[in-house]
């Protein structure tokens, strides 16, 4: 018996030590999960390899496993980034980053009036990430996604400072209107002077819609394509984040003109008078430029706990332009905080933004009253032999000139300074009612005050301004725009149904108001536009006091539905109906359909075992939207305004005529949009891309068309005739050259294939005809003609120089002589000011911490035509001002057609090494307070490749000189604080 209980309390023994034994050999293994900014990451999944044994990271991103080993390989996934796999050690901390997912730049994109899955779109988007955007000295979020969208043109005509760049999606939709996208930043509804109000640091994601079928949801503010701009929210817990950017800015092209030398040789052998020749080498083009500078702060501090989040940033853009006296400050304040409440069924969000700007402009639209324009171009007319000064201190004026101009003097005596107070504040209730239906109350109130002062002394040396004794002007904008919807959101799956809806009601009104004052003949120039009172008021011309007042409202009513069959075959439809008030009594309302279809093909079953394709899907789409953006308000009424004024009775009564004919057909601009397209990825993702082919047509064109007197009391009236078209096909692609855990190159590029057609300009109203053609529209020598693209250059053909000097033209109808006016038979079509195709390269490279993205892109088909060239190549201007160099050889001493030949028509293709970015993120893992520093090297524009003779060759219509387009080297830090 005793032997029995040893035994048996032997082995319970036993077995507690086994026990206890491996209770001590298990082994704890922690780590955090954080993104490419080194914030955690809460909720991701992190699972043990070949196991089903998985953990979530918490609020700070951290995960713990306790197991019975000494090595650990762990597999980590969240949604949007690339799957992670790390061996790791027990008790010993790691930090796992990860990166963002490469092959799809958003699991969610924003479209209009709510979101959805990327591999669910059925239109035509682009959506651009934060870590996509272009980087360096940013002055405009525009700037941050040129080259990034296939059909999406972004041009900078220049870098004053203050100026934004353009840009036009998918071509040219009205001629009237200026053809801008809406703009949408977190819901708040604006034109592209809305992006001003946001720091560009703070962008999240862009979209860009751009066809039809997802653009009618906007109805008539989405005729021209739709930019969606989602800001950054807070993630768990707290961070302060500071980014910024300083630049230097040098000129990359100026013109070759004479120097001082080569114009006293060439006016001596072309008997100038030495009258003329005052001895002087002055560089007017170095006394107007300089080095300038931009630079871009931002502090960001943010946080999130308990269903409250925030997020706040206070960020500056400093520019001082490379023209002496011309710069602007930019102050930027923006809030955004999120409360929910009732176990998250509810959730409010407030955002309020104020900007102060503040702008010291370079004068235009000076000079002689042959060459009206900028001071630029009057420094480049300016004869090198001038003096700056006088003997007596004062400035240097040619008193045989007509309207001789000091173009230093006018830069450093005008005052043209404007500060403009922006503020915008929005307000979104989200309340879910059950599973699956939520409703949504928004409202946005934007609130815009502007002045801007203007003086030109007498010793500005402007011709104008000597005669007047001094000439002043202040004017004044504000602008009230309100904005309201209640919208209704219901969701559901009905086995292998999908489908969610929306319902909305739009409300929005528009105010803008004015006034402007002007005085002349001021004793002094103490008070410059400061006091308009010392001017002299015997001296008050018609215009010299105006105001305005203009309402418009939009009322709208629409709604979306989408629908998924097997997750595979895909529907969206969307209605809108919209009223607007500038419209004619008989055509207030417009309704705006659209519907798009898609197939994904990859998921059918007979594509199960084939293993080319990863994504594969079709998409079509048609819509129409309209626009009411080329009418201003009371166009469609007749308008009667003062005429000078007559003798009668004894008294001076003031005339009235009939200045605007009434239209009560006047009704919306429909513009009828057709897309397909084809998104694929193949190469177990790493070749990806999209193709579409469009076409638009936009019907019921806006426009002035010319009418008889009479019936009608004027000569053009405001009506819906003409048509207008365009085609292109558009091609992305990416491709991951590279991709490991430490090192990634990505190719990636875009191409825009493009053409466009005048349809027609003729019809008829109230059984009147309406006959319009030959209409100026893009620059110098472009016009709308039908069967034509639009901005068709039609020029008299150069044949060469005569002996006397004098250019000849060919005459093409063989009269005998050449006429020279807009529809004449001698005139020839010779190209189209829009481009034919456009491209971007934007390859980007990371190793460890090191990353490196480039962007290079271009267009071509088209021409421009340089005015300038024209106006500084005539050698019977020699005497009288500067040339350019190449006027020599063109030895063309005048022309009786001087604005109007082929000789001045050049090429417009080009490529431009636009933006190269190099940074270097020091690592953080080991410290306690510091989540991501990274440094940055940035240049822009440092490369161009054009045989275009002008400045730059994505200046718009006729080139009469512009503010000169700068390249910048900056350097970057961003530092983000736990």
């Amino acid at each position: 018996m005793r032997k029995n209980y040893l035994f048996k309390y032997g082995l319970i023994l036993l077995f507690l030590f086994i026990g206890l034994t491996g209770y001590a050999q298990q082994n704890v293994f922690t780590g955090k999960v954080v993104d490419e900014q080194n914030q955690a990451l809460p909720g991701a999944s992190v699972q043990i390899k070949g196991t089903q044994q998985t953990s979530l990271t918490n609020d700070k991103g951290l995960f713990t496993f306790n197991l019975n080993q000494n090595s650990l390989t762990i597999q980590i996934r969240f949604i949007g980034y690339d799957p992670a796999e790390r061996t790791i050690s027990p008790s010993r901390d790691v930090v796992i980053q990860l990166q963002p997912d490469a092959k799809s730049l958003s699991e969610v994109v924003v479209v209009g009036y709510g979101t959805t899955k990327k591999s669910d779109l059925t239109g035509a988007v682009a959506s651009i990430g934060a870590k996509d955007f272009n980087q360096g000295a940013i002055t405009s979020p525009l700037q941050q996604i040129a080259g990034k969208a296939a059909g999406v043109t972004i041009t900078q005509t220049g870098s004053e400072p203050g100026s934004a760049p353009n840009i036009r999606i998918r071509g040219i939709t009205s001629i009237q209107g200026n053809n801008n996208p809406l703009v949408v930043i977190d819901g708040v509804q604006g034109d592209v002077g809305l992006l001003n109000q946001i720091p560009p640091t703070e962008i999240q994601s862009i979209e860009v819609l751009k066809d039809a079928s997802a653009t009618a949801i906007y109805g008539s503010r989405g005729a021209s394509g739709v930019l969606i701009v989602t800001m950054k929210k807070s993630r768990s817990g707290t961070s302060i984040e500071y980014n910024a950017n300083s630049s230097i800015d040098v000129v990359t092209r100026q013109l070759k003109m004479l120097t001082a030398e080569e114009w006293s040789t060439q006016a001596a052998a072309r008997g100038i008078p030495a009258s003329s020749n005052f001895g002087a080498d002055t560089d007017w083009f170095g006394l107007l430029t300089r080095n300038g500078t931009t630079q871009n702060h931002t502090l960001t501090l943010g946080g999130a706990h308990d269903g409250f989040s925030y997020r706040a940033s206070l960020g500056m853009i400093l520019q001082r332009g490379i023209v002496i006296r011309s710069d602007n400050q930019r102050y930027i304040g923006r809030i955004e905080a999120t409360q929910k409440a009732l176990d998250n069924k509810l959730s409010i969000t407030m955002t309020l933004n104020g900007t102060n700007s503040e702008n010291n402009g370079s004068p235009g639209s000076i000079g002689r009253a042959a060459f009206t324009s900028n001071l630029i171009s009057n420094a480049y007319i300016s004869r090198p032999t001038d003096p700056v000064y006088r003997p007596d201190g004062s400035y240097f004026t040619d008193p045989n000139l007509f309207q001789p101009l000091n173009v230093l003097a006018a830069a450093n005596t005008i005052i043209s300074e404007s500060e403009t107070n922006r503020l915008l504040g929005s307000v979104r209730i989200n309340y879910k009612i059950f599973d699956g239906l939520s409703a949504e109350a928004f409202g946005s109130w934007q609130k815009t005050n502007g002045t801007s002062g203007n003086y030109t002394p007498a010793v500005s040396t402007v011709a104008a301004a000597i005669d007047q004794k001094g000439y002043a002007s202040v004017s004044n904008g504000n602008s009230d725009y309100k904005l309201m919807d209640f919208q209704l959101n219901y969701s559901k799956d009905f086995g292998k149904h999908h489908f969610d809806a929306a319902a909305v009601y739009e409300w929005q009104a528009q105010m803008d108001s004015g006034s402007g004052s002007a005085a002349r003949g001021f004793v002094n120039d103490l008070a410059t536009y400061n006091n308009l009172g010392l001017g002299d008021f015997s001296k008050v011309q018609a215009g010299d006091y105006s105001s305005y007042r203009n309402q418009r409202r939009t009322v709208s009513v629409l709604g979306r539905f989408n629908y998924a069959f097997l997750d595979r075959y895909l529907l969206t439809a969307n209605f809108r109906r919209d009223g607007a008030t500038v419209f004619g009594a008989n055509h207030k309302w417009g309704n705006f359909p659209s519907a798009s279809v898609a197939w994904k093909i990859d998921q059918e079953p007979f594509m199960k075992n084939q293993t080319i394709f990863t994504t594969l899907k079709l998409r079509a789409g048609f819509g129409i939207t309209g626009n009411q953006q080329p009418l201003n308000v009371l166009q469609s009424l007749q308008i009667v305004q003062g005429s000078g004024t007559v003798y009668f009775a004894g008294n001076v009564q003031t005339n009235f005529r009939t200045t605007q004919n009434s239209n009560a057909d006047l009704e919306w601009e429909q513009k009828k949009s057709t897309n397909i397209g084809l998104d694929f990825a193949l190469l177990k993702g790493r070749l990806s891309g999209s193709f579409d082919v469009y076409k638009n047509v936009t019907d019921k064109l806006l426009y002035a068309y010319t009418v008889p007197q009479p019936p009608f009391p004027t000569g053009s009236i405001q009506a819906n005739v003409g048509s207008i078209q365009g085609r292109g096909i558009e091609m992305a692609l990416g491709y991951d050259l590279i991709s490991n855990t430490s090192t990634r190159l990505t190719l990636g590029g875009n191409l825009t294939l493009m053409d466009s057609k005048v349809n027609n300009l003729s019809g008829s109203l109230n059984g009147v005809p309406l006959i319009t053609n030959n209409v100026g529209y893009g620059g110098q020598n472009a016009y709308l003609v039908v069967e034509q693209p639009i901005g068709a250059f039609y020029v008299l053909q150069h044949l060469g120089v005569g002996a006397n000097g004098a250019e000849t033209i060919v005459d093409q109808d063989k009269n005998g002589r050449i006429d020279a006016g807009a529809t004449s038979p001698d005139r020839i079509f010779a190209g189209q000011a829009q481009p034919k195709y456009t491209f971007a390269f934007t390859p980007s490279f990371s190793y460890k911490n090191f990353d490196a993205s480039l962007l290079i892109r271009g267009s071509g088909g088209n021409k421009l035509y340089n005015s300038l060239r024209s106006n500084l190549s005539f050698l019977e201007n020699l005497g009288k001002s500067n040339l350019l160099a190449s006027a020599i050889e063109d030895n063309m001493f005048t022309s009786a057609f001087p604005l109007a030949s082929d000789y001045w028509l050049e090429d417009g293709k080009f490529i431009r090494f636009e933006n190269l970015n190099l940074g270097y993120r020091i690592p953080t893992s080991k410290s306690k307070h510091i989540s991501a520093v990274r440094f940055s090297l940035t240049g822009q524009n440092l490369w161009l490749i054009t045989k275009y003779s002008g400045i730059d060759p994505e200046e718009t219509g006729g080139d009469n000189g512009i503010y000169p387009r700068v390249r910048n080297f900056a350097l970057g830090l961003n530092i983000i604080l736990k």
